[in-house]
């Protein structure tokens, strides 16, 4: 199985990545790591060599054919693929992306030691350099390829971090990697699922007593669910906030339930 892991800055998704590898013994291949030493042997900073890479090509085709070709050599090998494009160019791959909020992903960061070029004064510094920074990767990867990374109809599974620990997430991605495996042998088509927390679509304060009165037996029926429940819930995405057009009362009784996630269909 070769699974490939994108997703926000300071989503977590490397360390999901280094999880698949120590607990399920899955081989691992990141370019995030190559890009950061590359950046490191040049005196720049990440965002800097982002945006040489935005007039100079070679850098980035050094490190996509690199990816293309361990895929295609390592076949009969379960890989994880931490990188930004190794949903496009492993030839066939469980696609994961994880997402996170603006919010949290600053916090990461900042906690985060990466060395004194990612370093960062304040959590608006550090929002607005990771803003600063994804907007430079969405243009370079529309002008090489016409491939926007962000467009979530690319992946299989797009799973939020924003409140649940990268250890339960490299859980439910190889969960979810092997029921895709079977369903996708039996019809050949390409599926997506997104997953995100109930803490993202609602608030504790936003619930009534009348509300939960009402949900009581709702809530009770998915404090049994292992990681989601079956109900999808309908939703715009504004930025990074999400706002429920449907499925109201299923996203108010999984976050009563404390229920790790909720599928979500965006609108």
């Amino acid at each position: 199985m070769h699974i490939t892991m994108t997703g926000n800055l300071g989503s977590g998704k490397s360390t999901v990545c280094k999880l698949l590898n120590e607990k399920y013994q899955f081989e691992m291949y990141s370019t995030g790591k190559v890009q950061r030493e590359l950046a490191r042997q040049m005196n720049m900073t990440t965002l800097e060599l982002n945006q040489l890479m935005c007039s100079d090509k070679k850098y980035d085709k050094m490190i996509d054919d690199e990816t293309a070709r361990i895929s295609r050599d390592n076949r009969d090998k379960d890989i994880i693929f931490d990188s930004r494009l190794a949903w496009h160019f492993v030839e066939h791959s469980f696609k994961v992306f994880v997402s996170v909020s603006l919010e949290v992903a600053a916090e990461r960061v900042m906690n985060d030691q990466r060395g004194a070029e990612e370093k960062y004064s304040s959590l608006e510094e550090a929002k607005k350099l990771l803003a600063e920074r994804a907007a430079t990767e969405k243009v370079r990867y529309k002008d090489i390829y016409n491939l926007n990374y962000m467009d979530f109809t690319n992946y299989n599974l797009v799973i939020d971090s924003t409140y649940c620990t990268q250890d339960k997430i490299a859980e439910i991605v190889l969960m979810e990697a092997k029921a895709y495996e079977v369903q996708y042998e039996k019809t050949g088509k390409e599926t997506t699922k997104m997953l995100v927390s109930p803490k993202r679509l609602v608030k504790e304060t936003e619930i009534t007593a009348e509300e939960e009165a009402a949900i009581t037996e709702l809530v009770e029926e998915y404090k049994k669910v292992l990681y989601t429940i079956n109900e999808t819930v309908l939703v715009t995405k504004d930025e990074d906030e999400y706002h429920v057009v449907d499925g109201l009362q299923y996203a108010k009784a999984a976050f009563l339930a404390q229920v790790p996630y909720i599928s979500i269909e965006v609108r």
